[in-house]
């Protein structure tokens, strides 16, 4: 066991405040994004903002690159704030994992300059811009996607050694910095995407600057200077390789309905069942803030061998996600037309789209109640559980999307992705509990789950009764889902035992030091 006095190991933090800062930090960065979206496209136009959304997937297809090591980075050093791993082991580690994801980094960027050319010419279908143009913009978008892949593994070790009020801090600057400030550079010096691409990169290079300075000053001095290491690396590859088995799958199964949906039916319906994912999309934002505050804080606990928080710590991070994923969920199920009325204007587009929602959004909430469980597996080094049950699902996906969609459409696709995610708490929930948490399970379904879920259906049943008529405006129709969702969290929150004598301890402390003050 490390000392950690004699390595200054950090102390722990509040789960509160990293929960509050985890919202702040996503919340700022994705309201930016989808709020500028309009505006971008208004001084690139349209084809130029194609690169944009390119960027934004070969981004999100640099997870595969990552081969799990970012999250086994976070984790060791959560593990390190527990006191079981040495200055010198996560230093080494550390320097390890940075040569090679800079490595891969140095490859991206130039793999991606070098085969510019044939992207514009021979791949991409240009119909106004200039190949030269397109030729520019994506060498400068190889750069950014390498500099931005190298922020995950500061970001994740930061995480770890729950610095997350320091890192969400850090994304709202980039996140007003790049979306603000690229949009001062196109209207004051040019309305170009090579602009767009170059800001991106400044403030990439900045910001992977700061929080590399940052990860290294808050670790204390090793006995000797940090060096690349074999043996570092060997210590992690189970769990990394589990993790990045993990990453695929699930990568496969959030994709492959819209991948072979392409194929299966007619650009129309495609376009429904996208929008109606996208806005269904918003859920995974509710509750993740939850789960990224309490992963490093459920490894150091395992770490501990302290079970009585372990499980206190457990419960009530199951208990809040469930709080705020039932209202948000049930809003989208049982008022799905007015929820994309209300955001569209357009109550075509609504109708042909709602029934998708509802059920994509029942699949979504099932999956989120399912994250903490599954951290809690991660925690103890556990990946075999999850890594199955995501195989059996994808098998059941692919064989029941060439056989359902044909027959009933697209939403046979989102009915199955509904029937693949309850394998989770069917099949998954009883085992994860036998193994890591004996006995929990009971508590966890009624105590955790099912009152703030009972809650929220029945402040959503009552609001379904007034209802107002689909023809009633948008913003009569965005004022009720305003409200009712509030009156569905204070009724899921009433519900919810731990939470609720918490809350109303803060509520009194803060009367009785106004009436004080």
């Amino acid at each position: 066991m490390v000392d950690p006095v004699r390595d200054n190991v950090p102390a722990p933090v509040s789960i509160k405040r990293n929960i509050a800062a985890n919202y702040v930090g996503q919340g700022v960065a994705s309201l930016l994004s989808l709020a500028l979206v309009p505006v971008y496209i208004r001084y690139l136009g349209i084809e130029a903002y194609s690169l944009v959304g390119l960027f934004a997937v070969i981004q999100a297809w640099m997870a595969l690159l990552d081969a799990g090591m970012a999250p086994t980075l976070g984790r060791e050093m959560a593990r390190f704030t527990a006191g079981t791993v040495t200055v010198q082991a996560i230093r080494d580690l550390l320097r390890s994992i940075e040569t090679l994801y800079l490595g891969m980094a140095a490859l991206v960027a130039l793999s991606l300059t070098w085969a510019a050319d044939f992207l514009a010419r021979h791949w991409l279908n240009i119909d106004r811009l200039p190949v030269e143009v397109v030729i520019g913009a994506l060498s400068m978008l190889g750069v950014v996607v390498a500099l931005r892949f190298c922020e995950g593994i500061y970001r994740s070790a930061l995480m770890g050694l729950q610095q997350q009020v320091w890192i969400n801090t850090m994304m709202v600057i980039v996140a007003v910095s790049r979306s603000l400030g690229a949009l001062g550079v196109l209207a004051m010096v040019s309305p170009t995407v090579q602009a767009f691409f170059a800001w991106q990169g400044l403030i990439s290079v900045l910001s992977l600057g700061a929080m590399m300075v940052r990860l290294h000053r808050s670790l204390p001095r090793a006995p000797r200077p940090a060096r690349f290491s074999l043996a570092s690396l060997a210590t992690v590859r189970r769990f990394a390789g589990g993790v990045f088995g993990i990453t695929i799958l699930s990568m496969m199964l959030m994709q492959i309905d819209k991948l072979l949906l392409s194929r299966l039916i007619g650009l129309t319906d495609f376009g429904y069942y996208m929008l109606a994912a996208t806005i269904a999309g918003g859920l995974w934002l509710v509750g993740a803030p939850v789960v990224l505050a309490v992963a490093p804080v459920l490894v150091r606990l395992t770490e501990a061998g302290d079970e009585t928080q372990l499980s206190v710590t457990y419960h009530k991070a199951s208990q809040l996600v469930a709080v705020l994923l039932a209202p948000a969920s049930l809003i989208m199920m049982v008022f799905p037309f007015g929820v994309l009325f209300a955001w569209s204007g357009d109550a075509a587009l609504a109708a042909r789209a709602a029934a998708i929602l509802a059920m994509i959004s029942a699949g979504i909430f099932m999956n989120g109640l399912w994250q903490v469980p599954m951290q809690l597996q991660l925690a103890a080094g556990w990946t075999g559980l999850t890594l199955r049950i995501q195989l059996v699902a994808l098998v059941v996906m692919v064989v029941g999307l060439f056989w359902a969609v044909p027959i009933w459409g697209p939403i046979a696709a989102a009915a199955l992705w509904t029937l693949i995610n309850s394998f989770f708490l069917i099949i998954g929930m009883p085992l994860v509990h036998r193994r890591l948490l004996p006995g929990a399970l009971r508590r966890w379904w009624l105590r955790d789950v099912l009152p703030p879920l009972v809650g929220a259906v029945v402040a959503v049943a009552l609001a379904w009764l007034v209802r107002p008529a689909p023809d009633a405006g948008r913003w009569l129709w965005l004022g009720f889902i305003m409200l009712t969702g509030s009156v569905a969290i204070a009724a899921s929150l009433a519900m919810a035992d731990t939470l609720r004598g918490r809350v109303l301890e803060i509520a009194g402390a803060t009367t009785a030091r106004f009436r004080g003050g």
